[in-house]
């Protein structure tokens, strides 16, 4: 299973603050649901899935260069390989002052 967060405005723009998605031999599919034989091994590909599963208004959200992913709390870029029990993360871009 994977874990999916979002924070702050990104949360707020997706109406959702977490999913969980399972992770099988034939693909994946959201906890309690049927398998789609959709292959995710990317965070690229997660947010393809994201946004042909619940929404296309989330690709560009979740796609955006200045959006942060992070897996496992590493910042990663999107090619990053993704894995059962990873946690993936979206955050908007951090400012100071």
């Amino acid at each position: 299973m994977i874990h999916v967060l979002f924070f702050a405005s990104i949360r707020e723009q997706l109406q959702t603050g977490k999913l969980s998605i399972e992770l099988d031999a034939d693909g994946i599919t959201v906890a309690g649901s049927a398998s789609i034989g959709l292959s995710v091994s990317t965070v690229e590909q997660l947010i393809a899935y994201l946004a042909s599963t619940y929404d296309q208004s989330w690709l560009p959200v979740l796609s955006a260069d200045n959006v942060i992913k992070a897996v496992n709390q590493q910042v990663v870029d999107k090619n990053f390989i993704i894995s059962d029990g990873d946690e993936v993360a979206f955050f908007p871009p951090v400012t100071g002052g």
